[in-house]
C-alpha cells in the first residue's frame, strides 16, 4: 500500500484543463504520437494503451493526463506523472504537446499544475528524463526548478536526468 495521497486527476489552470483519459481521446492521442515520425499508431492499440494508463493510475495513484485548452476544448497533448524509468515514490514528470501548440507556454503551465499535484501527494522529489537534443523540454524544466543530475546512454542516444525537490 502506498504511503502517498492519490494525485488529483482533475487539474485546471488559467488556460488549460487536465483530466482523466477517455476512450474518445484515442484518435487525438494517436495523431499526437504520429508527430514523433514513426508512423501513426492504430487507434485500437491506443484505446488499449489508454486502458493500461487508467489501470496503472488505479495501482499507483498517479496519472498521465490529457491536456485541453479551456477555450475550444481541443486536445493538445498530455502531462502528468509516470513511473517510466523511476519509481512510484519518485516518479517522472512527462509531457508532450502537438507541434502546433508549442511555444505558447502550455507545457510549462500544465507541468506546473502537475508539480503542485505531486507535492500534495506527500512526495519529496520528482525526476524527468529528456533526450539531449530536446532544448524546448529543458527550457520548461528549468522554469520549474529542475536541475540536471546525470546523463545515461541507451539505444536512442544520450538521456539527461533532471530532478526537483518538492514542494
Amino acid at each position: 500500500m502506498s504511503t502517498y495521497e492519490t494525485m488529483s486527476f482533475n487539474l485546471e489552470t488559467e488556460r488549460l484543463i487536465l483530466r482523466p483519459w477517455a476512450e474518445s481521446d484515442a484518435a487525438d492521442f494517436s495523431a499526437l504520437l504520429s508527430e514523433r515520425g514513426n508512423g501513426t499508431p492504430p487507434v485500437e492499440r491506443i484505446r488499449t494503451s489508454i486502458g493500461e494508463l487508467l489501470a496503472a493510475t488505479e495501482t499507483t495513484g498517479i496519472a498521465l493526463l490529457p491536456v485541453e485548452r479551456r477555450d475550444g476544448g481541443d486536445f493538445i497533448g498530455y502531462c502528468g506523472l509516470i513511473i517510466g524509468r523511476t519509481t512510484v515514490e519518485e516518479p517522472e514528470i512527462a509531457y508532450e504537446l502537438f507541434q502546433h501548440a508549442h511555444g505558447c507556454g502550455y507545457a510549462t503551465e500544465a507541468a506546473r499544475a502537475v508539480l503542485e499535484a505531486a507535492a500534495s501527494t506527500g512526495r519529496k522529489r520528482l525526476w524527468s528524463t529528456v533526450r539531449a537534443w530536446n532544448t524546448p523540454s529543458f527550457r520548461v524544466l528549468e522554469k520549474l526548478g529542475f536541475e540536471r543530475d546525470h546523463i545515461t546512454t541507451d539505444d536512442n542516444g544520450e538521456l539527461v536526468w533532471l530532478t526537483r525537490s518538492l514542494p
